[in-house]
């Protein structure tokens, strides 16, 4: 195992710049999610990482090893592609086993790990199979296993779960979750799929356009988005982010006025003198049905209710922005399409951004005084 680092890395397509000076420390035996749209330049890093792309400056370092100049062959990392890349007419034991043949282990020893390997991912009764007598699931698994007989101090997965159905997607992600935990080795995982980057991650890194937005546990980066992309990009379904109108701060109180709601913000002594303007968010799990008459509330006229088991989005209209909420499926028996709906605002649970700068002034009652006026 070891720790991977980037230095002020860079890496240009012609004149396009995909990644911008990325610097980034991931700790030995950590398990880090590079998230992000497509396009931000989260596979191009990892790429970087392996060696299938070169950096146009900055170091690169896998344990106290500089690795810019090294072939992929030998920087010690092994990854697992969103494509299986399976020989066909291989048996299991022989995909898992091909690179350490290649490498002229001994037989005894393939054997064994790949015999260990198996074990791990519960596929010791596929071994004798070819791939084309195998599921989506059970593929991936043998792409999990050729990389892990490796023993690398890196692995590197790339969107290993694309192509697989939601239900599998999701058992698989656990199951890559618990082998971490047992094997402990440094991994750098790839997704555009928030919600992997919220449950497998021990930090996430959110990216847009070749930059890191955000360095943080799932929990950190949830609570305290750092800009409204971060924000907007974490979260299902996604934050609501209105412009508003604040008035002057009194007794530690922002009152926030707009066209259907008004409501305080709990700001202590923030000073927001220098915020020309300002965009609350606010979760939707964080509106709820039947406020009461003093409790902060928002109108709007349903559109859609969708529901989803145990929990129900529902889609307003209020004062010519679209807002959504989460709330208890067991309480919507009696609502109706194009009624007005008063909901109830959580204003301890709220945010609010500078709409110049995009930064986050407060997040759940913490303040970022810094970011005012950028």
């Amino acid at each position: 195992m070891a720790e991977v680092t980037f230095t002020n890395v860079v890496k240009r397509y012609g004149q396009v710049e995909v990644v911008k000076g990325l610097s980034l420390d991931v700790a030995d035996g950590e398990f880090l999610v590079l998230v992000g749209a497509s396009g931000c330049g989260k596979s191009t890093t990892l790429r970087l990482l392996a060696g299938l792309e070169t950096a146009d400056s900055g170091d690169i370092k896998i344990g106290n090893r500089r690795v810019n100049d090294l072939a992929p062959k030998d920087r010690d990392i092994a990854m697992v592609f969103q494509n299986y890349a399976l020989y066909p007419h291989m048996t299991v034991a022989d995909n898992i086993g091909f690179a350490l043949k290649l490498r002229k282990v001994a037989k005894a020893e393939i054997k064994r790990r790949v015999d260990e390997s198996a074990a791990m991912l519960d596929i010791v009764h596929l071994l004798n199979r070819k791939p084309k007598g195998l599921s989506g699931g059970q593929r991936q698994r043998v792409a999990l296993g050729r990389a892990l007989v490796r023993e690398p101090q890196c692995f590197l997965m790339d969107e290993p779960l694309s192509n697989l159905d939601a239900k599998l997607r999701a058992q698989t992600r656990t199951e890559i979750k618990k082998l971490h935990q047992r094997i402990k080795t440094t991994t750098l995982y790839v997704t555009h799929d928030q919600v992997e980057a919220m449950t497998m991650g021990d930090r996430m890194a959110v990216m847009k356009d070749g930059l890191i937005q955000q360095l943080a546990t799932p929990k950190e980066t949830y609570e305290f988005p750092k800009n409204r992309f971060v924000a907007g990009f974490i979260g299902s379904p996604s934050m609501n982010q209105i412009p508003i109108g604040a008035g002057e701060i009194g007794d530690g109180w922002l009152p926030v006025h707009h066209d259907g709601f008004s409501l305080k913000l709990p700001v202590g002594g923030l000073d927001l003198s220098r915020m020309d303007k300002a965009i609350l968010g606010i979760r939707p799990e964080h509106l709820f049905l039947f406020p009461t008459a003093d409790q902060a509330q928002i109108s709007g006229i349903l559109d859609v209710i969708e529901p989803s088991g145990s929990r129900t989005v529902l889609h307003l209209t209020a004062a010519g922005n679209t807002l959504v909420a989460e709330v208890d499926t067991a309480l919507i028996s009696d609502l109706r399409i194009g009624q007005t709906l008063a909901l109830g605002v959580q204003t301890d649970r709220l945010h609010l951004f500078d709409a110049v700068s995009d930064i986050t002034v407060l997040s759940t009652q913490r303040a970022f005084p810094q970011a005012v006026g950028r």
